[in-house]
């Protein structure tokens, strides 16, 4: 079975993760600049590096559909930059899931695969795809849903040791962004951690910083570009997330319940 993962950040790297140790084919296809800030724990990252390793299992840029499926065969995830998704209807998958995670549905249609699967807020189901991920933190974190859609998303980052806000830094105006510390760096309050041209990012918290957008990306007034976890567990940097894991299992269960009823209806006098 061929799924075709639409982003490869952090929630996108937990389904594809998933659903490659349960045995299935698994391409991601990403935009020629990824803003994903946990890349140490985002196949996203191979968009850069060419190859990134998450938790025992490889991704690795490829230049064309050729250089996929190659990949695949040596149980390689493929990460391949196209922005149109037009391998897609070149691969015709049997899964297409949208990890974009836009809070909006920037194109993805039912009739893309006979499983289309979306994640978080932007999808009906039944209209936009057959299945929506829940993706919002709580006691549906991972739900399916088969009719409607997920919560909308309240913009508050994650609660770690009762910090939210604080623990991510945006940018505080238009500008190309410059990394100066590193994921994985400790740093106290008031460390400078990057620059947005030559605005100064300090950070809030003590910590350790988790994730941080790439360097040279123009970025824009208000963009998230760091993350910071007071925890202080540097092994974190390098770990797919609860939520992400949790949303994983919700793709791996739409995908088994959509093809039963599928072989079923096939079946069916």
């Amino acid at each position: 079975m061929l799924v075709v993962v639409k982003g490869g950040g952090d929630l996108g790297t937990g389904v594809a993760h998933r659903l490659f140790m349960a045995g299935l084919k698994v391409v991601i296809l990403e935009k020629h600049q990824p803003t994903v800030l946990r890349r140490l724990a985002s196949f996203a990252e191979a968009v850069y590096s060419r190859s990134v390793v998450v938790e025992g299992i490889e991704a690795r840029r490829v230049e064309d559909y050729h250089e996929a499926l190659e990949a695949l065969k040596l149980k390689i995830i493929p990460v391949l930059v196209d922005e149109a998704w037009s391998f897609i209807s070149w691969a015709k998958p049997d899964v297409v899931v949208d990890a974009i995670m836009a809070r909006r549905n920037l194109g993805t249609m039912i009739s893309d695969a006979p499983i289309v699967i979306g994640l978080g807020p932007g999808f009906k189901a039944e209209k936009d795809v057959h299945a929506v991920i829940e993706t919002r933190r709580g006691i549906s974190l991972g739900r399916v849903i088969y009719e409607g859609e997920a919560e909308a998303s309240t913009g508050v980052p994650e609660e770690i040791e009762g910090l939210t806000h604080e623990r991510v830094l945006r940018a505080p105006t238009d500008g190309e962004f410059r990394p100066i510390k590193e994921i994985g760096d400790y740093v106290e309050e008031g460390s400078l951690i990057a620059k947005v041209g030559e605005e100064p990012i300090r950070c809030m918290i003590k910590g350790v910083i988790r994730g941080l957008l790439h360097e040279g990306i123009k970025v824009r007034r208000g963009q998230k570009i760091v993350e910071i976890d007071p925890t202080g567990l540097r092994e974190y940097c390098y770990m797919i997330s609860d939520r992400a894991r949790a949303v994983g299992g919700g793709v791996l269960e739409a995908i088994l319940h959509l093809r039963s009823k599928l072989l079923n209806k096939r079946a069916s006098p």
